[in-house]
């Protein structure tokens, strides 16, 4: 894949950059440049191995999953202006 000065350009407008018409050639021989190094990666047999996540093995660390009611609802609604049985109280905007 080739990328030419109308991709550029398009390129930089998407990510909000402007590019003078004299950067393009640049910018375009950089991108070729990375395109190239990804055609390469194609190249690598990956027969058998299996997706990562991350280069270090690793395990994440998981809480029990229990079901509370959290029992705060007083601390949550301490603050709120108006409240009654532990309900924010707000004013009607639907009639």
């Amino acid at each position: 894949m080739s990328v030419d000065a109308k991709t550029v350009k398009r390129i930089g407008r998407l990510a909000r950059i402007h590019i003078e018409d004299d950067e393009v050639e640049k910018y375009q021989r950089e991108l070729n440049t990375i395109l190239g190094f990804v055609e390469q990666l194609d190249e690598v047999d990956i027969t058998g191995v299996e997706p990562m996540t991350s280069v270090t093995p690793m395990q994440l660390r998981r809480r029990e999953d229990k079901i509370t009611d959290g029992n705060m609802a007083e601390r949550v609604v301490k603050n709120a202006p108006l409240n009654e049985d532990n309900f924010f109280v707000v004013p009607k905007v639907v009639e």
